[in-house]
């Protein structure tokens, strides 16, 4: 970029996720939360991910007070995998210089400023110092009764007023967020509905992720004929691998009829 020159450079991990986008219509990414398992059981299960079909990693968790916590989690990835690792921060204490990437939320519905805008301000230079790349991301938690919603203080949007969660969306690009994320929590009973995905799909023109409740194959499609483009599941590939290849071949099907769609969003990046 020049001197005197305005604008921005989307990174090698953001880069990686569009590319996958307009290479097979959808992006699957597996989330680990360091608190549940230990490295050695990370490290196994993230290598089994990536051979069913994962494209890439996020660590973090709605309660993840130490950082060490998530370097030694993230570096157990790193050992068996070469695919990108996403921090999926929780609070500060998430940050750690072995990702590729982090995702900069703003959780738009919570009633606590500071993980509106807070967490993010105090750890601005952490992420610059680490040589992160930051991707900002839209944060909006849909269900209630979730660690998530607990804990970011989250109001939660009504799954049966879908133009109220796309306002909260379309806010968030037009203050220059380059994702979605629309969460259920990893403790929701059910996914997103398709329905609030829909409309929210048909008000924005950036990337959405749908995570939370996924797990099935027919879950993950139905969000991906819905307009979902990366679908987030946890470890499915520790409790039921079987259920994680279903989940990728689901959505690569589904991904397949809604491929046109994507042009209008992805094509001139």
């Amino acid at each position: 970029m020049s001197h005197g020159e305005i604008g921005f450079r989307i990174g090698k991990t953001e880069n990686y996720l569009i590319n996958k986008l307009r290479e097979k219509g959808f992006v699957h990414l597996t989330l680990f939360d360091p608190e549940v398992l230990d490295t050695k059981n990370l490290a196994r299960v993230a290598e089994r991910s990536e051979e069913l079909g994962t494209d890439g990693f996020m660590v973090g968790g709605s309660t993840v007070y130490f950082k060490e916590m998530m370097d030694e989690a993230i570096k157990a990835i790193k050992s068996v995998s070469n695919l990108p690792v996403i921090i999926f921060p929780s609070n500060i204490t998430s940050l750690s210089p072995y990702a590729d990437a982090v995702f900069y939320m703003s959780l738009l519905n919570s009633l606590e400023w500071w993980f509106i805008l807070g967490a993010q301000i105090h750890g601005s230079f952490m992420v610059k110092e680490y040589r992160l790349e930051p991707i900002p991301v839209g944060y909006v938690v849909i269900k209630g009764e979730t660690s998530v919603a607990t804990v970011g203080r989250a109001f939660p949007l009504p799954e049966n007023k879908p133009n109220i969660v796309a306002s909260y969306a379309l806010a968030a690009q037009m203050l220059g967020m380059r994702l979605i994320y629309l969460e259920a929590g990893s403790g929701a009973e059910s996914p997103i509905p398709p329905d609030l995905i829909r409309v929210v799909r048909k008000t924005v023109d950036i990337p959405l992720i749908v995570g939370g409740g996924i797990r099935s194959g027919q879950a993950a499609a139905q969000a991906i004929r819905a307009g979902a483009d990366i679908i987030v599941t946890g470890t499915l590939a520790e409790h039921d691998p079987q259920k994680l290849a279903e989940v990728v071949e689901y959505s690569r099907e589904a991904a397949r009829e809604r491929a046109p769609a994507l042009s209008r969003y992805i094509g001139a990046r």
